[in-house]
């Protein structure tokens, strides 16, 4: 549904369903709108520095305006940044501006502060209000909807955290205009994920309006609202990812280990980069098991190169651990289960599966086959 320019996306979860807004000028609205939702709150802030200095002043009033109180936690950009470090002190920073359990965390940044103000939202008082003002493309299409938040270790990417969902989500397109176009890229893998998960006519739609995508205008916002429709109905079956929903989780396996492997150096490689590769290494393994053709693999490999993400390993600047050290960060990877290694193949372009019990031999193989050294 769509009222004055703003696309409204439902995510149904019973008495906790909550609406993703997609427009422009959400930002700067963003204070009727959660007092409409959540009257009577106060508020903390949770920034990166980058984004603060282009989009906090805009919010901060819009929240003023509607009476709502709100403390600022600004930290550094970066994946780096979600760290237990970090999460202690978003926690400490909402203890200390004396915020109670009905009043909400609002992350207002990529991916890494909704990941993390998430989770910070979730234990703070045993769980408070959540609200998510993504201002990456990443962010709006994928990690800020659907309530998995956390933070990485040492031992890989996203391995503590909680399901927490928010009771808001408010995807500013305007924002979007201020991204690096590396960012935007980056998110655009996401995009394409969802296509080719389940969606082969949207796939084959981005193939040929991506350049209006990355113009902006009407293009762009059909093609978020439309993840955000993906995503939401995945998110509606399977909350909390026993089944169906871990096929959002398509190239991110072999991208997880990937940006292990670079120790989560985002000048090596962001996340959207990880899972470009990670797709097309999924394409690409499931045509040497026979479970697809070579030119799905291709096709994919084609258009990503065309929108000018990195596809392949040797893509990652600098030297890669070897093929036993990339299957290690793999065998960590959350998405194992009781030792089985659980994978997102596909049998041709929109056509993924869940694939558990892939032999770890055939992965290895694949591996070094793959690898640039």
């Amino acid at each position: 549904m769509s009222r004055a320019g703003i696309e409204t996306v439902e995510v149904r979860l019973g008495d906790r369903s909550y609406d993703i807004l997609i427009g422009e000028g959400l930002i700067a609205g963003a204070g009727a709108e959660i007092a409409a939702r959540l009257p009577g709150i106060g508020a903390a802030i949770v920034t990166d520095e980058n984004v603060a200095a282009v989009h906090l002043r805009s919010l901060q009033q819009s929240l003023e305006e509607q009476g709502i109180r709100a403390a600022v936690i600004s930290l550094p950009p970066g994946e780096k940044t979600k760290s237990f470090e970090a999460l202690q002190e978003v926690v400490d920073g909402v203890l200390a501006a004396r915020l109670e359990r009905g009043d909400a965390v609002i992350a207002l940044g990529g991916g890494v502060i909704g990941d993390l103000a998430g989770f910070a939202s979730g234990i703070v008082r045993r769980g408070m209000k959540f609200v998510q003002v993504p201002t990456s493309l990443l962010a709006q299409v994928d990690s800020s909807v659907g309530g998995k938040t956390g933070i990485n270790t040492g031992h890989g990417k996203n391995l503590v955290g909680v399901f927490h969902q928010p009771q808001l989500v408010l995807a500013d397109t305007g924002a979007l205009d201020t991204l690096p176009a590396r960012e935007f890229r980056a998110g655009y893998a996401e995009l394409a994920k969802y296509g080719l998960i389940d969606r082969p006519d949207f796939f084959a739609w981005l193939e040929d309006n991506w350049k209006a995508v990355f113009a902006g205008g009407a293009e762009r916002a059909f093609a978020i609202a439309e993840a955000c429709r993906a995503k939401a109905d995945v998110v509606a079956r399977d909350e909390y990812e026993t089944g169906d929903r871990a096929l959002l989780n398509l190239g991110h396996t072999f991208g997880h280990a990937l940006e292990a492997a670079t120790g989560y150096d985002s000048a090596r490689l962001v996340h959207g980069e990880g899972v470009a590769i990670g797709m097309a290494l999924a394409h690409r393994f499931s045509a040497r098991l026979n479970l697809s053709s070579p030119d799905d693999a291709a096709r994919v490999e084609a258009h990503l190169r065309a929108v000018g993400l990195p596809w392949r390993m040797s893509d990652i600047p600098g030297e890669l651990p070897d093929a036993d050290r990339l299957f290690s960060y793999i065998a960590q990877d959350k998405k194992v289960s009781r030792g089985a290694l659980t994978f997102i193949l596909t049998h041709g372009i929109g056509r993924s599966f869940i694939a558990r019990d892939v032999p770890a031999s055939e992965v290895m193989v694949f591996l070094r086959d793959n690898h640039p050294g």
